[in-house]
């Protein structure tokens, strides 16, 4: 069978690779895809929210199955349309994205279904939205941009100030666009954070192992919002006792909420959590595989992807084996200097010739058979090993390797972690 992966990010290539194992499939398609995931994939210059680009490939190409990666054509409704022309896809219908296309519907939801979350308010005039603020008078706050912003449309603000700069940036300056038409303004939890991605048919719910993201540009969990620095897999501080309480509190009933609002949700759910003093509460939902995720849960998966992914649509998850390895994963993402701001590319990408981890590549170009970076984050290098310490160590050796002016990396991805293992 003949298979496309809409898509061209780090994310997409650890997907590609994952399915590169299955028998089944006979060719790998990737759009668009990048210059480093044409080594594993066919790539072809079709943007991921040209809809009917997609279609249209997929009748010519006699594909026999599409997994639609991206929040983006997930929302626009690139499955519909797929599965309209006849194509089987992996991943939501439009009706089922909205849970991540929009944070007011997923607050909505959870409120009317008892999922445990912040406390929280809408507002789609700034003016009231600063009011509130003010008569709330508690910081740390945080404001939510309503629709889909590359995962950056989240602000944490620590006073009146940066709360006030963070809704003229959303809601006036249009910094996402229409996605911040609306805001969602919530009280700030703590506790340890933990992603976890689940395989769903809309009946049953299959997680994969647990990880921790790494989202601040910079060491100590300062700077910026990023799409992601790193991550690391498992998470120390999901024990089995908190997966079982996950369980029955947020994952069926978040799945169970979507069914009887008519929106079945088919694919990989992603839940991001806090561990709260008072249990665990849900920060976020994500349509699809988080990046980078994805770039360490995805090697710990023994079973065939492939095989799992078509048991999401057919509706037979319950019947299908999700196995993770016993094992640990470390990626550590290497940027371009200056992301998520400002930040020039176009520079060779040059790689050791041995190396000891995978590298999922994100922002490079392929130009007259040399990678130059194209982008922000570059590419991740993920090391998969016994232990959790391991793992790092190797991630880091094996970035060392990799050169390319104005690389930048985090040199603490997977401390916290470590730390609360000791």
């Amino acid at each position: 069978m003949k298979v496309m992966v809409v898509g061209g990010g780090g994310r997409e290539h650890a997907i590609i690779k994952k399915l590169k194992e299955s028998p089944e499939i006979t060719g790998l398609y990737a759009l668009p895809g990048n210059g480093g995931i044409a080594k594993d994939a066919v790539c072809v210059d079709i943007a991921a929210k040209d809809i009917d680009g997609l279609v249209a490939f997929a009748l010519e190409n006699s594909i026999g199955f599409a997994v639609v990666a991206p929040d983006d054509p997930l929302v626009l409704g690139a499955v519909d349309a797929l599965e309209a022309a006849g194509i089987p896809c992996f991943g939501p219908r439009a009706n089922a994205a909205i849970i991540e296309g929009s944070k007011v519907f997923s607050k909505n939801l959870m409120k009317k279904y008892a999922i445990p979350t912040a406390g929280y308010e809408v507002f789609s005039d700034v003016n009231r939205a600063e009011d509130y603020i003010i008569e709330q008078g508690v910081y740390p706050v945080v404001i939510k941009a309503d629709g889909l912003a590359l995962g950056k449309g989240v602000i944490i603000a620590e006073n009146y100030e940066q709360a006030a700069a963070a809704l003229k940036s959303i809601m006036e300056d249009k910094a996402f666009g229409e996605s911040g038409n609306r805001v969602v303004i919530e009280e700030f939890l703590t506790g340890p954070e933990v992603s976890v991605l689940a395989f769903t048919d809309g009946k049953t719910v299959k997680p994969m192992i647990s990880s921790m993201d790494h989202k601040r540009a910079q060491d100590g969990d300062n700077g910026l919002n990023t799409g992601g620095m790193g991550t690391i897999a498992p998470n120390p501080f999901y024990t089995p006792d908190m997966e079982k309480i996950c369980m029955e509190t947020i994952f069926l009933p978040t799945i169970k909420a979507m069914a009887a609002e008519g929106r079945v949700f088919k694919g990989c759910l992603y839940f991001g959590l806090m561990l709260t003093q008072n249990g665990p509460k849900v920060i976020e939902y994500n349509c699809r595989f988080g990046d980078p995720e994805a770039q360490v849960t995805l090697p710990l998966l023994e079973s065939d992807l492939f095989t799992i992914m078509k048991a999401t649509r057919e509706g037979t998850l319950e019947q299908t084996e999700v196995k993770n390895s016993r094992g640990a994963a470390c990626c550590v993402v290497m940027a371009s200097d200056g992301y998520p701001a400002a930040y020039k590319t176009g520079y060779p990408v040059i790689l050791p010739e041995k190396m000891n981890a995978e590298v999922y590549f994100a922002g490079v170009k392929l130009v007259e058979g040399k990678l130059l970076t194209s982008g922000g984050r570059v590419l991740g290098v993920t090391a998969k090993e016994e232990t959790l310490r391991e793992a790092i160590d190797e991630a880091y050796e094996n970035a060392r390797g990799i050169m390319f002016e104005n690389a930048y990396y985090r040199r603490d991805i997977g401390k916290k972690a470590l730390e609360a293992k000791n």
